[in-house]
């Protein structure tokens, strides 16, 4: 093969996989190998957390990735993804909570112990908290059940500047702007929010929107 056709090969793969990420967008930022850059803050500073195959743990609760799912239990703590800067994006994954467990998948959030800066789309089916799944959490809050616990769910949010839409199995549950524009950038998160809740968590997807 000529250095020509080489180079030409090389342009028609590049253009090829341009159109394919064009045409689809989202990509999975969280499996099996990137489990192991994602970060576990538990809810105190200054608590260890210590990694192995496929977990993260401190003293009273863990992360663990097995066979495509995240799940966390036991004390709060919050998983962050390895970029922090997500501006303006669609971010769906599918999660399960437990019975009257309390999750939250965060995004445009600060890489902190105790509870996280950014917005909040909330998980929680029969918690006692009143705000449930769909709710941008303190800004817009949905009080009816849409999700029985122990159910695989997609909760999918758009971001976009201020402007953020909240779907729960594709059906839009907060369209909220925030005036303030209170969180514009930062990390993805999931929450484990308390002793006794589980959530499970799989197939984390983004596809940013180029301003």
């Amino acid at each position: 093969m000529t250095r020509f056709a080489w180079i030409a090969g090389v342009a028609l793969l590049a253009c090829a996989g341009a159109r394919a990420a064009d045409a689809d967008g989202w990509v999975t930022i969280l499996d099996e190998k990137s489990f192991k850059e994602w970060k576990l803050m538990p809810g105190k500073a200054g608590v260890a957390v210590e990694e192995g195959d496929g977990i993260k743990k401190f003293n009273k609760g863990q992360w663990t990735f097995k066979d495509g799912v995240l799940k966390g239990d036991g004390d709060v703590s919050h998983i962050f993804s390895p970029r922090g800067d997500y501006e303006n994006f669609h971010f769906k994954a599918e999660i399960k909570i437990s019975d009257k467990g309390n999750s939250g998948q965060y995004f445009r959030a600060k890489l902190d112990t105790g509870w996280p800066k950014g917005y909040e789309a909330q998980v929680n089916s029969t918690h006692s908290d009143p705000k449930r799944t769909g709710s941008l959490y303190n800004f817009k809050n949905v009080t009816e059940m849409l999700v029985p616990p122990d159910t695989w769910f997609t909760q999918e949010v758009i971001a976009e500047g201020n402007h953020i839409i909240i779907k729960v199995n594709d059906k839009v549950a907060t369209d909220f702007v925030d005036e303030k524009n209170t969180y514009m950038k930062g990390h993805m998160a999931f929450q484990q929010h308390n002793l006794g809740s589980i959530v499970e968590i799989k197939n984390v997807q983004v596809k940013e929107i180029k301003k």
